[in-house]
């Protein structure tokens, strides 16, 4: 992978930049996060460690989304199995509210954009094409984009139930995507990074300090003709686009 120790020639317009919305473009785990911390403490199981409980609410999101995909009805969905399992009796309405509203906090989060991102887009889009491409419930990712005041920066939005190689290839060949002059940008090794090379697309990876557990991976090497950048912080995409 290339670390921009000095800036590289700037690549000609007419770029496909494809970019990652949650936790590249704005703030998402992080609120997750708290909810998660809260909704440990809440339970404050006398057996297992706040650690071991992570731990199984990991596994049990993994499940929840393989059956019901991502999105906070999903999260929401995960806490309560969580506790159901780790706790002997049957929740009460009471405990089940007190659940449910770790998850609500995170849908009245205002949208706070990443540094660098709002001088960087618009800038990036009047040279290249740009298009979002996330995943998760899409009414959810659709009003955070409304709500970010980015929508009008896109030439096409696509909300993905999953990013894996077969939805980058389909995507590439729906919006005629050249691979020799698109560039997968995101945070996630798992969902942006590695499927995106895997397709034959280009990536750039930007790295967030709070990258959600689940989308960890070891980033692959690009192969012959495919490049793959790292950069510290989004407002590099200036020198390189």
């Amino acid at each position: 992978m290339d670390k921009l120790s000095q800036p590289l020639p700037r690549l000609d317009a007419g770029q496909t930049l494809l970019f990652d919305a949650d936790d590249t473009l704005w703030e998402n785990n992080i609120y997750f996060e708290k909810a998660i911390t809260s909704f440990i403490s809440y339970l404050d199981h006398r057996v297992y460690t706040p650690e071991e409980v992570r731990g199984h609410l990991n596994q049990v999101e993994h499940a929840t989304i393989t059956a019901q995909g991502y999105g906070l009805k999903s999260f929401r969905q995960s806490l309560i199995t969580c506790f159901e399992q780790l706790t002997a009796s049957p929740i009460s309405d009471e405990k089940h509210r007190r659940i449910v509203s770790f998850a609500e906090s995170i849908a009245d989060q205002e949208i706070e954009l990443l540094s660098g991102v709002r001088e960087t887009l618009p800038e990036l889009a009047s040279r290249q094409r740009c298009i979002m491409v996330t995943k998760g419930d899409i009414h959810e990712q659709t009003d955070k984009l409304a709500r970010s005041g980015l929508r009008g920066l896109f030439a096409a939005v696509e909300v993905l139930p999953e990013k894996h190689e077969d939805a980058y290839r389909s995507l590439s060949a729906h919006h005629a995507c050249d691979a020799a002059t698109t560039w997968m940008i995101g945070n996630s090794p798992k969902s942006d990074i590695n499927p995106a090379l895997a397709a034959g697309l280009h990536a750039v990876f930007i790295p967030h300090d709070f990258t959600w557990v689940l989308e960890h991976e070891v980033v692959n090497q690009p192969r012959p003709g495919q490049r793959l950048l790292e950069l510290g912080a989004f407002s590099e995409l200036r020198s390189i686009f």
